[in-house]
């Protein structure tokens, strides 16, 4: 696949990844009315899964939490680096693995970035449980951020450094067969 295509390709899941999380976020905030609850209030949807209203106000896992101003203007414009450098990787991207992991981290980070930017903190909501352990609360955009770092995690594993040409692997008696038909 072209480097074209691989690109456009992380573009678009960049757009669905943001698309899908803002969508299911204005549902569950203004359509179902998980704005006006208080933070941490819960419905119970299944004995091991809640939908539960939490603002972030840090990154993953509420780390860097930040409540004034200059916190949350420095901690958007960390992610706005971020989100910088990984589109160059995209821009450089050698595989689909790799563009389509590119482009879920960038399009869950973007969807948390916009909640960021218009309320001040991120809304979480899924809460899975179980024998009274809850898990950390997250959205899709975590969802989708999570899945792009594994992509990515896979395709090292699987395709390593695409960076580098590969050399044929070419067994000893191969290539003692090679001469010997050339003499």
């Amino acid at each position: 696949m072209d480097k074209y295509r691989l690109q456009i390709m992380g573009v678009a899941v960049l757009f669905v990844a943001l698309v899908t999380d803002q969508a299911v976020k204005n549902l569950l905030l203004h359509g179902f009315g998980f704005y006006s609850m208080l933070p941490g209030q819960a419905v119970e949807v299944t004995p091991f899964f809640n939908l539960v209203m939490v603002w972030n106000k840090g990154v993953s896992f509420g780390l860097l939490a930040s409540d004034g101003f200059w916190g949350r203007l420095l901690l958007m414009t960390f992610i706005s680096g971020v989100l910088i450098t990984l589109g160059f990787w995209l821009y450089r991207s050698t595989g689909w693995m790799m563009s389509v992991g590119l482009g879920m981290i960038m399009g869950g980070a973007l969807g948390n970035l916009t909640d960021r930017f218009l309320y001040g903190a991120v809304a979480d909501f899924f809460d899975f449980h179980i024998f009274g352990y809850h898990f950390y609360i997250f959205n899709v955009a975590d969802a989708s951020i999570f899945l792009g770092v594994l992509l990515l995690i896979y395709d090292s594993f699987v395709n390593g450094d695409a960076t580098e040409p590969k050399e044929p692997v070419v067994s000893k008696p191969a290539q003692e067969k090679v001469h010997d038909q050339q003499l």
